[in-house]
């Protein structure tokens, strides 16, 4: 059966009067969600102390809502597992290709792909020393700079501030050509279109479930590791909970057994609980539905945004098969436009140095708030309605 997508928004608190286009940066509550992590602070932490890690199955949870995303992105049970913070997955997936590939020295990444995944690369190739090198390219130019010495390629399949989308299939495919291991980053991913890892034949992926996957502000990050790769990595982030035996409490580390072995630290189980509200609304949906849903949104939105707004410019791809769950527009006064919309209950984000983005996510978005949003903003733009001096004031977050 066809997604029921009314049914889906009646399961997210959203605010009257407001049109949320920004899911792609943080999802709204779960309906359920309160009421889980409620459940889990006064019936499981509150009655049962620290019982629940057993009674209530807080030692597993990482497992049971890594396989639960995991059918969200083509990947079998048992390759991924959640905690810990996106950054730090990042390192972890890095390290360990690179290890994975002892006589290669070099990183290859390009110039879209989110800042921090870069910071995460360069401290880890200052750490190791020994020749190593990050190369960075333009996104387009990467299949070319896939070379011989390539150890890993470490790349955000869908670009955070234009949603440009690199082919995952054909990059792997390319890369493991040439003896190199890739890393992919999710996290504009995940929730938003169809991704099949197992399919493609990646090696580890990456990502973040507080953006489409609603798991609220700071929610737990996800590692998958290929099963071909799963016994032989070496963390290098070797914490107590992926030991083989944690409550052993041995003095040496031993990894656990496949995916186990990338846990890091203590889970943070509230947020967790938080997150399978969450799921709970994406078990009733299939990918397939929602990258549909999504495409005809997000295509309704750029056409009107082109008719109606000639001085914002598209920063996305045209085709929608080259994008992800997004649109973005460019202007020079881009964050000023964006503070107006959000004063006028149109909720996007702006991205340096002149991005206007907007993210559409099927679960909540309807097709009449689009519409809605194009004449808001159509609005704002013929009558300049932006150019006063508290819009350019900018926050610490924008």
């Amino acid at each position: 059966m066809a997604a029921d997508f009314a049914a889906t928004r009646a399961m997210f608190q959203l605010p009257d009067g407001v049109i949320y286009l920004d899911g792609n940066s943080l999802g709204p509550l779960p309906r359920g969600a309160a009421e889980r992590v409620a459940s889990c602070i006064t019936g499981e932490w509150g009655d049962m102390l620290i019982t629940a890690w057993n009674r209530a199955g807080w030692i597993d949870l990482p497992r049971r809502l890594g396989d639960r995303i995991g059918r969200l992105i083509g990947a079998a049970p048992g390759t991924v597992v959640l905690g810990d913070t996106l950054s730090i997955k990042v390192y972890q997936a890095l390290a360990s290709a690179l290890e994975l590939n002892p006589g290669r020295r070099v990183i290859l990444s390009d110039t879209g792909n989110f800042p921090s995944d870069l910071y995460m690369a360069d401290g880890l190739v200052r750490t190791l020393g020994r020749g190593c090198e990050l190369r960075t390219v333009a996104p387009e130019a990467v299949e070319a700079a896939i070379t011989p010495d390539l150890a890993v390629l470490m790349l955000t399949e869908v670009d955070y501030r234009t949603g440009r989308r690199h082919d995952m299939a054909r990059l792997i495919a390319k890369a493991h050509e040439a003896g190199a291991l890739v890393v992919w980053d999710l996290a504009h991913s995940a929730g938003a279109i169809e991704v099949d890892l197992a399919g493609a034949k990646a090696d580890f992926a990456v990502g973040c479930t507080y953006k489409y996957l609603n798991s609220g502000p700071g929610g737990p990050a996800f590692i998958y590791v290929a099963p071909y790769l799963a016994d032989r990595v070496r963390p290098a982030l070797s914490g107590w909970l992926g030991h083989a035996a944690p409550f052993a409490f041995d003095l040496d580390y031993r990894p656990g057994a496949g995916i186990e072995r990338m846990r890091v630290g203590t889970p943070p189980i509230l947020q967790m609980a938080a997150l399978e509200a969450s799921m709970d609304i994406w078990d009733r949906v299939e990918m397939a539905d929602v990258r549909a849903r999504s495409i005809e949104l997000s295509e309704a939105f750029l056409r009107g945004v082109e008719a109606a707004c000639p001085t914002l410019e598209l920063a996305s791809p045209r085709d929608p098969a080259a994008r992800g769950s997004q649109v973005s527009f460019r202007h020079p006064e881009g964050y000023a436009i964006m503070q107006a919309l959000i004063a006028r209950g149109v909720i996007g984000d702006f991205r340096a140095p002149d991005i206007l983005r907007f993210g559409f996510t099927p679960l909540y978005t309807t097709m009449e708030e689009v519409e809605a949003a194009v004449r808001i903003l159509t609005g704002i733009m013929a009558t300049s309605a932006w150019d006063r001096a508290e819009f350019r004031t900018r926050a610490k977050v924008t």
